[in-house]
């Protein structure tokens, strides 16, 4: 049975990858990751923020204002025992690469183009095997337009593409007027690969104390129809490594991710749930069904679900909607 795919460029073995989580502030939990089964390890992400400021107003950031960060930050260790500064996010990434026999991936997640930038050269300099770019921008200013939005992105990504020489994905949302538009520009300015989806979380109102308090859960299947469904869309379409993320969590989900068109999925909330060994559950579970429905790799179903591969395209379409409706009962 192969399960061996093709990300960025890098042969791994099969198709999960923890992606950006606490399990990767240290080389003992990455190496767990790795026992497990893991084919790669997205790195925890290293913020614009942290490397903008002092010290004394990262701790700030760190300890409030969570609302506007990417990660699952009520995950987070203590800001008393969270260090990881620029230095020394350069030196685990360079730990890692020497202790895992498994592929490295830094993140970095910013908005701006801005001396932040340099650290996608030194991330590459520590050794790691690629870059994922989390470009994390809530739009909330009335006089910023979508294509000046779209434009803050692509300069972001030329800007960091003309920086390494290490594959390069985008991490991106999924609020685009043209989502596949975007995707194609993105193609175009050189990214390597694409992300679906970062989850935007939402802030929540703590009506004790009337404050704006961050608030994260946990996402669940259902999470993962939406980057299902533009994965499935964007496979031939674009030149671009597809990564699935949001929801995933069992060998039922990444089956499906893969058939739609994605080349690896990415796991974070059911590794946080469950622990690093349920890589290993859900790789049997992938390789009993593959045996049952007499599949021998993961390259012969990639993408047979996809838009282009279906007896009815416009199922990933409007058509799915008034299917859906019309379907409940």
């Amino acid at each position: 049975m192969d399960l061996s795919t093709t990300y960025l460029g890098l042969q791994l073995k099969n198709p999960i990858v923890p992606s950006a989580s606490p399990l990767s502030y240290s080389l003992d939990s990455m190496k767990q990751l790795e026992d497990a089964g893991a084919s790669a390890i997205v790195m925890f992400s290293l913020f614009e923020e942290q490397i903008a400021h002092e010290r004394s107003e990262l701790l700030h950031y760190l300890s409030r204002g969570t609302e506007s960060y990417a990660e699952a930050l009520t995950y987070f260790p203590e800001v008393h025992q969270y260090n990881s500064g620029p230095d020394e996010y350069l030196e685990l990434v360079q730990r890692a690469k020497q202790s895992l026999s498994i592929p490295v991936i830094g993140s970095l997640n910013g908005v701006s183009v801005g001396g932040w930038i340099d650290y996608a050269r030194k991330i590459q300099q520590a050794g790691a095997d690629a870059l994922e770019l989390n470009i994390y921008y809530i739009p909330a200013d009335p006089g910023i337009s979508g294509i000046e939005l779209e434009n803050k992105y692509i300069e972001v990504v030329q800007t960091v593409r003309r920086s390494v020489t290490i594959p390069v994905a985008v991490k991106l949302s999924p609020f685009f007027t043209a989502f596949a538009h975007m995707a194609k520009k993105l193609d175009n300015s050189g990214a390597d690969g694409l992300v679906l989806f970062n989850r935007f979380y939402q802030p929540d109102i703590d009506l004790e104390t009337l404050e704006v308090r961050p608030s994260v859960i946990l996402s669940t299947t259902n999470a993962m129809r939406l980057p299902m469904r533009w994965i499935a869309i964007l496979h031939g379409k674009v030149r671009a490594s597809l990564a699935a993320t949001s929801g995933i969590s069992s060998a039922e989900d990444v089956l499906k991710m893969l058939m739609a068109g994605a080349d690896v999925t990415m796991m974070c909330s059911a590794l946080l749930k469950y622990g690093p060994g349920h890589i290993t559950k859900v790789l049997m579970e992938m390789e009993r069904w593959m045996q049952e429905g007499e599949y021998i790799s993961v390259q012969q179903m990639k993408g047979s679900m996809s838009q282009r591969s279906v007896a009815d395209p416009s199922a990933f379409e409007r058509a799915n909607y008034m299917k859906s409706l019309h379907s409940y009962k």
